[in-house]
């Protein structure tokens, strides 16, 4: 089935024979199962998007998709029914985000690590704030999309992972426990990264949601702060004007462009392409520094690698932290290679 196969008339002639047959009725003749994620939202109900878009099929091409020729969600059935105007919704809400658990965690914790019941004002706090949030999309959120029933039954699960509980776990999954465990390992931590998502949130100073055609990665998915406060860190350190001022800072009192972790230096490993090239990093994490306006001297000059290393898990180590940590394994690796690396200790003395 190519793009434009089926028309708006097509589907509108199935979904008057979902309506005069029955939802199950009409799964059932045409070998389809119930929609896993999303539904056609039309004239106040809801429809099965994959079976409906492989059932309008026949109404040009003489028969219908079956149920295993026709892909069910994004970038098939779900775009051509949206492309001839249709509204599309998730048919359950998607896997909360780390995000969303922080500001579902912190609202626990306050709370003396209890859950909290839906007619809690906090909770109706929560339910405001995810929205504003907005982790998914339109057409992945249910209609009870974190609603205040959904925001109270998350902070039950949160709170039955704590180690001091003693009822039956809910079942909560895997990243409810880490954010929990963030939370009791590094709480003031959590705590203001919570408090500034909030502020951010309210004020309209944090760029909430994915962007569009924008997709996580690994490191911005786990970031211990969450994605939205890991962007906002991540934007600082990619301010070209903050970059420029920095390198320029370090050039004048006579330093050179090497990793402060690790002595990399991109112009001496790649000559004239790698001249005046090095990666900047925020020293102070954002859900540390908050809105505070960026110094030169919270700035580090690192390479691609260090960068990473720094970024991968909580708590980040500083660049001096990591450089021990370079140091000790450059000692005990066997057998050494002198040359893939500036010799950073033999580089210290010579600055002493």
């Amino acid at each position: 089935m190519e793009k434009g196969a089926i028309s708006r008339d097509d589907i509108l002639k199935t979904l008057q024979e979902y309506d005069e047959l029955g939802r199950q009725a009409f799964l059932d003749l045409y070998g389809y199962k119930e929609a896993r994620k999303y539904l056609i939202l039309h004239d106040g109900k809801e429809y099965d998007s994959k079976a409906v878009a492989g059932v309008a099929h026949k109404h040009q091409h003489g028969r219908p998709l079956k149920f295993d020729e026709l892909h069910g969600g994004l970038g098939r059935a779900v775009d051509w029914l949206k492309r001839e105007g249709f509204r599309i919704g998730a048919s359950r809400s998607p896997k909360w985000t780390r995000d969303e658990l922080i500001l579902a965690c912190d609202v626990v914790a306050r709370n003396g690590w209890q859950g909290l019941s839906a007619s809690d004002p906090r909770i109706a706090e929560l339910s405001d704030l995810l929205q504003l949030l907005a982790a998914y999309p339109p057409e992945q959120r249910a209609a009870e999309y974190r609603n205040r029933n959904g925001a109270a039954y998350k902070t039950l699960n949160i709170a039955s992972f704590h180690p001091d509980y003693q009822g039956n776990p809910t079942n909560g999954g895997q990243l409810d426990r880490e954010v929990l465990q963030d939370f009791l390992d590094r709480p003031a931590e959590m705590a203001q990264a919570a408090q500034l998502l909030r502020d951010g949130l309210r004020e309209g100073t944090l760029e909430p949601g994915l962007p569009e055609d924008e997709e996580e990665d690994d490191e911005e998915s786990s970031a211990p702060e969450g994605r939205v406060l890991y962007r906002r860190h991540r934007t600082r350190e990619r301010n070209k004007g903050l970059r420029k001022k920095k390198i320029a800072s370090v050039l004048k009192k006579g330093g050179t462009l090497a990793c402060e972790a690790c002595g990399f230096d991109f112009g001496q490993v790649y000559g004239e392409r790698g001249e005046g090239y090095i990666e900047c990093h925020h020293v102070v994490p954002l859900h540390e520094a908050g809105e505070s306006t960026t110094k030169l001297t919270d700035l580090a000059l690192i390479c691609s690698n260090c960068h990473r290393m720094i970024h991968r898990s909580a708590p980040w180590p500083t660049p001096a932290e990591l450089r021990v940590l370079v140091q000790e394994q450059a000692r005990s690796a066997t057998p050494q290679l002198p040359s893939q690396r500036p010799d950073i200790e033999s580089r210290d003395r010579a600055a002493t």
